[in-house]
């Protein structure tokens, strides 16, 4: 009986209220489509001041920094000497 009743075919859907859109569906979209024309032209306008570069303009003080690593953390090793024995 079950079965019956999952197999029947439930035809082209028919009716008055059948592919009928509600208005509030027309008025989220429109919300939705003007929130986004609003952050799209907010981030444009903050994209535009950005700088150029990020390069500093007298990078001396960091350039230290920028080297890499603290000198002694990294002890030299020249591929000549042969290795220390551990003690």
């Amino acid at each position: 009986m079950i079965l019956a009743l999952l197999a029947q075919d439930p035809g082209t859907p028919t009716g008055p209220e059948f592919g009928k859109a509600s208005p509030l569906g027309l008025l989220i979209v429109l919300i939705l489509l003007a929130g986004t024309v609003l952050l799209v032209r907010s981030m444009n306008k903050h994209l535009k001041g950005l700088p150029e570069t990020f390069e500093p303009e007298h990078p001396e003080p960091d350039q230290k920094a920028d080297d890499g690593t603290d000198p002694g953390a990294i002890p030299d090793v020249d591929a000549t000497d042969p290795p220390k024995p551990a003690t």
